[in-house]
């Protein structure tokens, strides 16, 4: 059984000192390389055996849509404003960036002035979606990565529209980024550790677990919460396109792994588990954001002790793992052998969400491309 520090290198997941000591020290690289060497897989079966694939594959073609042509990118962004926006909604709900819960005397914030509380609303607009921009390029190397090491031909025909789709995010997210806001942001390193733990593990359910499982798991819930929240009605566009693929790809994660997953030995399962757990962990350090407070001047390590006991930011962070635990529980990893996950994930705040709907029908309730092509024709 591996420990806390084999999976995550360290033993207390709240260990501050230790998340902190993980930075990005190639901040101006432009090519970061991960050597990978997984098998290429052919099919010369090409008989159509999995139908839900073949469903999903169907609703991905008629889904595909155009970053340039969709997009009504004449809409103007003023990101004080929006940022402003935010603010007083946040404030309408008992609280600003931090909830009112959250004592800020004795500390660098207790000093700022508006000034200064705008320029983080701006700069952790530029490091949200900067970040998800870096996530949905690994997302396209991963599931360029599915149709090269998945066995059925079905998986393979879906995995090639995802390629396409996460193509397309890249794209939006980077012209949004250049034309709508103010800079980017590089790779969190937390996130570029899993994305290389994803890339350079050789087997295929792997890449299927760590990226459409986990990572598109908490991407279509923050996508949720990001066009619930925002008052931008370019961002609430692009959220709503972008949520329509994500749908699809979880449950493309969900349909290709439960009967494998039903099929492994109970060691092949604890390594899937504690493979989930670290990616868990990977991704809600991520969300912590030390370099917006580096870029503020602040004290790091105080404004991450200030997040990790805001219970306001708590719940939002524990909500983005909404559609990651009841897949989980789906494929049979929660409970499996002595629910070692079930654990991990309750000592991490997230079992709540162990009942809410899993992704593998929802994907078409989810579809706004479709809803808007639907009313242009009847409009």
């Amino acid at each position: 059984m591996s420990s806390n520090e084999d999976l995550i290198g360290r033993s207390n997941v709240n260990d501050i000192e230790a998340i902190l000591s993980v930075a990005n020290t190639d901040v101006e690289a432009v090519v970061h390389a991960v050597r990978s060497a997984p098998d290429t897989l052919f099919t010369w079966d090409y008989d159509r055996t999995k139908p839900a694939l073949v469903k999903l594959y169907e609703k991905a073609k008629t889904s595909q849509w155009n970053v340039e042509t969709d997009i009504d990118w004449s809409i103007d962004v003023d990101q004080e404003k929006v940022v402003l926006a935010n603010v007083a909604q946040a404030q309408e709900n008992g609280g600003g960036f931090f909830s009112g819960s959250v004592d800020l005397s004795g500390t660098d914030f207790a000093k700022w002035t508006d000034k200064e509380w705008i320029q983080l609303g701006i700069e952790s607009q530029n490091w949200t979606l900067s970040q998800f921009m870096h996530g949905e390029q690994g997302a396209l190397i991963c599931t360029a990565q599915i149709v090269q090491t998945v066995p059925w031909i079905d998986a393979k025909y879906y995995a090639s529209t995802q390629v396409m789709d996460e193509a397309r995010h890249v794209e939006v997210f980077a012209k949004y980024l250049d034309t709508k806001l103010s800079g980017h942001y590089p790779i969190n390193a937390h996130l570029q550790m899993l994305l290389d733990d994803i890339i350079t593990d050789a087997r295929w359910d792997m890449t299927y677990l760590g990226m459409q499982i986990m990572v598109e798991g908490l991407a279509l819930a923050a996508f949720g919460f990001m066009h619930q929240m925002t008052t931008e009605p370019l961002l609430k566009r692009i959220l709503r396109y972008v949520m329509s693929d994500e749908a699809r790809h979880v449950a493309f994660g969900v349909l290709s792994l439960q009967d494998f997953y039903a099929e492994l030995s109970s060691a092949e399962i604890r390594e899937r588990q504690e493979f989930a757990f670290e990616a868990a962990v990977r991704m809600r350090d991520r969300f912590l954001q030390q370099e917006v407070w580096e870029r503020m001047g602040v004290d790091v390590k105080q404004a991450v002790q200030l997040v990790m006991r805001d219970d306001t930011r708590q719940l939002f962070q524990s909500a983005l793992f909404s559609k990651i635990v009841p897949n989980c529980k789906k494929l049979g990893l929660l409970d499996a052998a002595d629910g070692w996950l079930r654990q991990r994930f309750t000592e991490l705040g997230v079992i709540g969400f162990e009942d809410w709907a899993d992704t593998g029908e929802e994907y078409i309730a989810l579809d706004e491309v479709a809803k808007d092509r639907e009313a242009a024709v009847a409009g």
